[in-house]
């Protein structure tokens, strides 16, 4: 009795080991594929924001007027 316990439980054990986790899958994977990243200045907007600059400047003028004399009461 103890041969037939003690073979059931070999059994039993192997029979779980080798079961346990499925089937392993191998997936290939293909070459990497490669993005050429954008360059970091921004070389199109640079003309655009110094020209509002210029206008600005322009529109806005500066204080070239004279001051109006102070008058003094008498």
């Amino acid at each position: 009795m103890k041969k037939i316990a003690s073979a059931l439980a070999a059994l039993s054990l192997t029979a779980s080991a080798a079961m346990a986790g499925g089937p392993v899958v191998i997936v290939e994977e293909g070459q990497p594929e490669v993005v050429q990243e954008k360059s970091s200045s921004s070389v199109g907007i640079l003309p655009i924001l110094l020209g509002v600059v210029i206008l600005c400047a322009i529109a806005c003028g500066g204080d070239d007027d004279e001051p109006a004399p102070e008058t003094v009461p008498e």
